[in-house]
């Protein structure tokens, strides 16, 4: 493994003393397992269980916070793509089989909350985050996949989604994208960060009280796959490794992954310290000096 530490403050602070302060002294990049086809949407529960997607295998499983086991929690899962907790335990699921945005309680009922916007079908809802008041932002960028029967794309662009309180109330909030795909929130819920992964760019927005989105800026200029936060505000983006940028949007890190692509990103573990990296057939984990928050 290797990370780059980006020095961008004035001072007297050294490439080992940010280091130390980021990433916990020793820590190596582990891989947990290899046994998957494509792993994705990682999510951490309130006991620190990481829940991730295998999706061409159509299965969510769960990492187990006190041994470390993993174990089947969902097969058949809707070919889920994108995950997240909410505050009642119901984990959301960005069901790429039929386009739909799921709600999985700890039992494994599914309801099917969100299966077309208008009466069209959705693209394929992709990523999602739930803010602290219970409203749901995702993407639906349109990627065609071979296990759909469906014809072209119905809806009219790839845009971001907001989701009420209320679960019934679904608009629209950024169609200027050219294909939305990581998401991500500050855990006081003022802030959304979105992925434009196509145009190589992330931008930030002001969360308005009905969920709108307001004071569109750039970020960075890199996209991502999944995206995640931690307890400093630094942002985590995923495709080449991880690159993870201060809340100014100044890169302060690259943790590389030997995979071809890295897909997602989360905090778990019960301190909320320890990375997890979906990459390729594998996950990956980094233990960290900072932590995980808000709903990843």
């Amino acid at each position: 493994m290797k990370i780059t530490i980006l020095i961008l403050f004035a001072g007297a602070l050294t490439v080992a003393a940010i280091e130390r302060c980021f990433i916990s002294d020793g820590a190596k990049l582990e891989n947990v397992a290899s046994n998957y086809k494509f792993t994705e949407g990682p999510a951490c529960d309130a006991a620190g269980n990481v829940f991730f997607t295998d999706q061409p295998n159509d299965r969510i499983v769960k990492w187990n916070a006190a041994n470390g086991k993993l174990t089947k929690f969902k097969s058949p899962c809707g070919r889920s793509n994108g995950l997240c907790f909410d505050k009642d335990g119901n984990l959301w699921a960005c069901a790429d089989d039929k386009n739909e945005l799921w709600r999985i309680a700890p039992n494994g009922k599914v309801t099917v909350v969100v299966k077309d916007y208008q009466g069209k079908k959705l693209n394929g809802p992709n990523d999602l985050w739930i803010r602290p008041d219970g409203g749901l932002y995702f993407t639906d960028p349109f990627y065609k996949r071979s296990f759909w029967d469906r014809g072209p794309m119905e809806q009219d662009g790839q845009h971001v989604y907001y989701l009420a309180p209320d679960h019934k109330t679904l608009t629209r909030v950024a169609t200027d994208l050219q294909q939305p795909n990581g998401v991500i929130g500050t855990p006081d819920g003022k802030t959304l960060y979105v992925a434009d992964i196509r145009a190589k760019k992330t931008y930030a927005y002001d969360i308005q009280p009905d969920g709108s989105l307001a004071n569109k800026r750039l970020f960075c200029g890199h996209g991502s796959d999944g995206m995640t936060i931690d307890n400093r505000g630094n942002v985590y983006l995923t495709g080449k490794g991880v690159l993870v940028f201060n809340k100014d949007g100044k890169q302060i890190a690259h943790i590389e992954v030997s995979e071809p692509w890295t897909a997602n990103v989360c905090f778990g573990g019960k301190d909320r310290r320890t990375l997890f990296i979906t990459a390729g057939k594998s996950i990956y984990t980094l233990r960290m000096c900072v932590t995980g928050v808000g709903s990843q």
